[in-house]
């Protein structure tokens, strides 16, 4: 392995973003939008971790820098919306339970990543 390599798949370079929101549902219009916002970052390569919070894996800082600025771009008119970004370390010391029963991380579809 080059050494370049190893540092590309640190465990402190590999980011994540969380897209966490909040979005009224009140009127057809609302509702559409909100539907319209989770469209968006699936088409984005998001994936639903929990109904309203959507996660994307990120190969670097940089590629996580322009999923952001994608996820500005179709922020809707109302409603609240939240974006963290962070380390696939930090990612690792989730710990998630499904009742009082701990279960490990399941990790989103295969990344695909050309060059």
């Amino acid at each position: 392995m080059l050494p370049d390599e190893s540092s590309r798949f640190s465990q402190y370079r590999v980011m994540w973003i969380l897209v966490f929101f909040d979005l009224p549902t009140d009127t057809k219009k609302e509702r559409k939008a909100a539907a319209q916002f989770r469209k968006n970052l699936q088409g984005d390569g998001f994936t639903m971790f929990q109904f309203s919070i959507y996660i994307r894996h990120c190969a670097s800082r940089e590629n996580m820098d322009v999923h952001m600025k994608r996820v500005h771009k179709f922020l809707p008119e109302k409603g609240k919306v939240g974006i963290l970004g962070i380390t696939d370390k930090q990612f690792a010391e989730i710990q998630l339970f499904f009742g009082k029963k701990e279960e490990a991380p399941k990790a989103p579809g295969q990344q695909l990543e050309l060059f």
